[in-house]
């Protein structure tokens, strides 16, 4: 039979083993849901929105989605990685309209650039809360001369 000390020595080993399948979740996996918008410091009205966030072999892949006749259709996708490597952005028709790039800059705080066709490149920022049930993603972007700033408030489903 084996002695305690032995015992304990094996679970220590096997407990650093697995470690690494132990480690929790990147935060902005989950479904969010837009509970508000704001243009320049205004809020405004929205209508409903979802993000679903997945993650597989370290590449995460969103999927922004809206309801018509009660059954999600996703409008905008991508998949990425968290090191700063340009992504494709896609429609709804699979159809490449820009890029995006995004890197982890903290717990729960990643930093983004898009970029696309006839359109203002954005830098943006997306934080999720301490407890991990509100995500805020906010960008800027000039466009005609003016800027814009842009924040999207979500909260977990």
């Amino acid at each position: 039979m084996a002695s305690k000390q032995t015992l304990g020595l094996i679970a220590f080993i096997v407990f650093y083993a697995l470690a690494p399948c132990l480690s929790a979740a990147e935060p902005l996996v989950g479904l969010w849901r837009l509970k508000g918008q704001e243009l320049n410091g205004q809020r405004g009205d929205f209508e409903p929105l979802t993000l679903q966030v997945s993650e597989t072999g370290g590449r995460y892949s969103f999927a922004f989605s809206v309801p018509l006749n009660d059954i999600y259709f996703v409008t905008l996708t991508y998949t990425l990685r968290l090191d700063g490597s340009e992504a494709d952005i896609k429609d709804s028709g699979g159809q490449k309209i820009g890029t995006i790039a995004m890197t982890r800059s903290g717990t729960g705080q990643y930093t983004l650039v898009m970029k696309g066709v006839n359109r203002p490149d954005s830098r943006g920022s997306l934080t999720i809360s301490a407890d991990g049930k509100t995500l805020v993603s906010e960008s800027d972007a000039a466009q005609g001369g003016r800027s814009m700033h842009s924040k999207q408030t979500f909260a977990r489903d």
